[in-house]
């Protein structure tokens, strides 16, 4: 069965609990590596400092940039290139704002505590960056929309390198999700 049947079949609010189930599960496989993979709880804790001008220039910006970015792909792409199987369109478009909110921010903070904050920090760049491309699965039959992962995976971890902070990662993340989440629930476009 083709993963486009598969989220055919199950419901805006079924996609949503497997969603954020498999967020939890990765926040918590986070906390239990990092007990095994830091020396001391002092040093996890050091990826995150709260340095507001640190977090805007390398998280909100590079997160507007990105948004930039997607906004001129999607009005100059044909939808069937950038179709993911109906998953973003099912978890985002009738879901309220605070719900799209929750959302975005439960998955920026599982997985940069995961890819960035553990697998980073102990394995390297290119390994948690081509680990998070890799899951992102849906994406390998659309040529672009691997591209676009493999890119934003890069350059979000590129922005950890720069400054080992994950409120930085964290935000950028979150406001791509959660700005293009919104983006999905009101376009009228195509539809």
């Amino acid at each position: 069965m083709k993963q486009a049947d598969i989220i055919r079949q199950l419901s805006s609010n079924e996609l949503k609990k497997s969603v954020l189930y498999t967020q939890y599960i990765i926040f918590f496989l986070s906390v239990i590596l990092s007990l095994f993979l830091f020396n001391s709880f002092t040093d996890w804790i050091k990826l995150f400092e709260f340095d507001l001008l640190m977090i805007i220039y390398y998280g909100v910006i590079p997160a507007g940039i990105v948004i930039f970015i997607d906004l001129i792909i999607d009005k100059y792409i044909p939808n069937h290139y950038l179709d993911d199987g109906g998953i973003n369109n099912k978890l985002f478009k009738n879901k309220s704002v605070l719900s799209i909110f929750m959302i975005a921010l439960i998955v920026a903070i599982a997985e940069e505590l995961l890819f960035r904050g553990v697998l980073q920090t102990v394995f390297g760049y290119v390994f948690a960056s081509s680990l998070f491309a890799i899951i992102h699965i849906r994406y390998l039959k659309k040529p672009i929309l691997l591209i676009s992962i493999i890119g934003l995976s890069f350059y979000i971890g590129y922005l950890f390198e720069m400054t080992q902070n994950l409120l930085v990662t964290m935000t950028a993340h979150f406001l791509i999700d959660f700005i293009l989440g919104l983006i999905i629930k009101f376009r009228t476009r195509g539809e």
